[in-house]
This record gives C-alpha cells, sequence and structure tokens, in this order.
C-alpha cells in the first residue's frame, strides 16, 4: 500500500500509484512517467520509485496461516 503522502515533503502522492504501476508494467520509462503525472520533488519521485507492493505475498501467508488456524484448537497451544 503506497502511502498517501509524501513522508519528506508531505505531498500527496498516493493518487499517482495505480497510473505509475500500470505505465511501468507496459515497459514505460519511469523518469516520463513521473513528468508526465508532474511529480517534480525528488523525495515524491522516490517514493513512487522505491515502492514494493507486497500486500499480495502477505495475503499468501495469510490465506495460508488462516487455513491452519481451523486444524488447531487454541486450547492445546
Amino acid at each position: 500500500m503506497i502511502p498517501v503522502r509524501c513522508f519528506t515533503c508531505g505531498a500527496v502522492i498516493g493518487d499517482k500509484w495505480e497510473e505509475f504501476a500500470r505505465s511501468v508494467e507496459k515497459g514505460e520509462s519511469p523518469r516520463e512517467i513521473l513528468d508526465r503525472l508532474e511529480v517534480s520533488r525528488y523525495c515524491c519521485r522516490r517514493m513512487l520509485m522505491s515502492h514494493v507492493d507486497v500486500l499480495e505475498e502477505i495475503l499468501r501467508f495469510y490465506e495460508k496461516s488462516g487455513s491452519r488456524k481451523g486444524d488447531l484448537d487454541i486450547e492445546e497451544v
């Protein structure tokens, strides 16, 4: 989950993440995408370029642990 605001300057960047990620996936240059989105501060550019979306990875482990939770009785543990 991308932060709503830049940690350094406080500018709103959360609304730009989806278009940025979609365009990078298509193979466009991150520099051109950020210029088109009018993200000019290097701190904001860093926030978008260095973000790693780990939500899907976390959900995968959560689903696995949820399926095992029914196998164990809380009193046994």
